[in-house]
């Protein structure tokens, strides 16, 4: 897992990304490819 200053470019490297939020911190996931997990905060 990645930890970003911006999650909007990596939010962009696939179709299936979701970004949310989670315990204050704001999260990427991926359901279908699993290498583009991501966190801030």
């Amino acid at each position: 897992m990645k930890v970003v200053n911006s999650l909007k470019t990596l939010k962009n490297r696939d179709r299936n990304c979701r970004v949310i939020r989670r315990r204050g911190r704001v999260y990427v996931i991926n359901k279908v490819n699993k290498r583009f997990k991501a966190r801030q905060g």
